[in-house]
């Protein structure tokens, strides 16, 4: 049954004054209570003090991938971002509404006919759809639900079973290294880090022995954070290898290492376990990172039991060509970390190519008084200092229309 819930409505007379001294009268609804969504009604109380604001949040508690999307292994961080959320929160006078479905308690519809505008700051919560054979086959997972699982997120199954000795994942990001760090970290060190015991349970019974990462491109192309990439070799008992032949210096990673001092990083990092004699690794689990190999297939008869690449040839200038030389690794699980995706909203336009929601400058195209920021926004890309500049474009223009439509000279 539907909730009740006691919307705001519009103006009602109470005045809010814009960041260039112009008064308006201005009520405001955010569809989600992630950083984009909490920064979203941040801005708009800096730009126009005394903006009416109120939050609508699916989950029983705000802060979205922060929450719920952060390895449990950087407690710290969590806390840190956390903690800068609930300051932001609390300065932006916004009133938050957890545990509210859209379409179900309460409709877009009906936000935009009580209040004088809507942003909608959703993000992102499933993976990328990737066409490639076998991908359906029991063993095969996609990143978003495992870090749903290992989080804690409230809707995520707690059942999952890790019993694989020999583990593919597909990706170049650092929620790729999320995934083999938290495959290969021994269960102790998570021990304290805030993690459901169910799945802290659940990885000291893991049986994993080695751990592949497959990337379509080179070392110079991939989205590792040096940090994060730095902290695989940083574990207890786990060796990182790296095949040398998959850092021969080509014109395009000469010039990306020079210009960008984080791929110098990430390309110095590979190179230091490139060099590790065979005899000094003696971890009893393995971290394999493999370049230049295109995913062709996901093996198996009634569940994965392995991972078919192509090996990928380059051209020096940042483009790659299949070799048409393929090669088979045998593993019992397959995760695809390749990036998230936004879902549509009811009420809301979307583009099915981008997966965003079509507009300019934050303004929903076509949808007077709609507007979006965050990753429905821009795309699955960029952190929460990305997020706090782009809700602030967002809140410009907001602003800007609503002042127009009431005709005030806003020069």
């Amino acid at each position: 049954m539907p909730r009740r819930l006691h919307l705001r409505g519009r103006s009602d007379g109470r005045a809010a004054t814009a960041g260039d001294g112009v008064t308006i009268e201005l009520s405001v609804a955010i569809v989600g209570a992630g950083p984009a969504g909490v920064h979203a009604a941040g801005a708009l109380s800096e730009l126009a003090p005394g903006t009416r604001i109120d939050i609508f949040e699916r989950l029983p508690a705000p802060y979205g991938l922060v929450r719920h999307g952060i390895a449990p292994d950087h407690p710290a961080r969590v806390t840190k971002l956390t903690g800068e959320l609930r300051a932001v929160l609390a300065g932006s006078g916004a009133r938050l509404f957890c545990g509210v479905e859209i379409g179900t308690d309460v409709t877009v519809r009906d936000l935009r006919n009580r209040y004088d505008a809507v942003v909608i700051a959703t993000g992102a919560r499933r993976d990328v759809p990737v066409e490639l054979p076998g991908l359906n086959l029991p063993g095969s997972f996609g990143a978003a639900d495992f870090v749903a699982w290992y989080s804690g997120h409230p809707d995520a199954s707690p059942a999952w079973t890790l019993r694989a000795e020999s583990v593919a994942v597909i990706g170049a990001g650092n929620v790729a290294l999320d995934v083999i760090r938290m495959l290969s970290k021994p269960a102790y060190a998570l021990a304290g880090t805030g993690i459901p015991l169910h799945v802290l349970n659940e990885f000291a019974a893991s049986p994993v022995r080695d751990i592949h990462l497959f990337a379509r491109r080179g070392p110079a192309d991939t989205r590792f954070s040096p940090t994060e990439l730095g902290e695989l070799g940083d574990q207890d008992d786990v060796d990182v290898i790296v095949d040398p032949a998959d850092l021969a210096p080509d014109l395009h990673m000469e010039r990306m290492t020079r210009q960008f001092a984080p791929t110098r990083k990430v390309v110095d990092i590979l190179r230091a376990w490139s060099r590790i004699p065979a005899a000094a690794r003696t971890a009893s689990r393995r971290v394999h990172l493999h370049f230049y190999r295109i995913p062709a297939a996901v093996l198996g008869v009634d569940r994965v039991q392995g991972l078919r690449t192509e090996r990928a040839v380059p051209d020096g200038y940042g483009h790659i060509t299949g070799s048409g030389d393929y090669e088979d690794h045998k593993v019992q699980a397959v995760y695809r970390a390749i990036g998230y995706a936004v879902s549509p909203l009811a009420g809301v336009p979307f583009d099915p190519g981008t997966r965003t929601v079509p507009h300019r400058a934050g303004a929903v195209l076509g949808e007077p008084g709609l507007y979006v920021t965050g990753w429905a926004k821009r795309g699955c890309i960029g952190l929460v200092g990305a997020t706090r500049a782009d809700t602030f474009q967002t809140a410009r223009t907001l602003l800007q229309d609503h002042v127009r439509e009431r005709g005030t000279d806003h020069a």
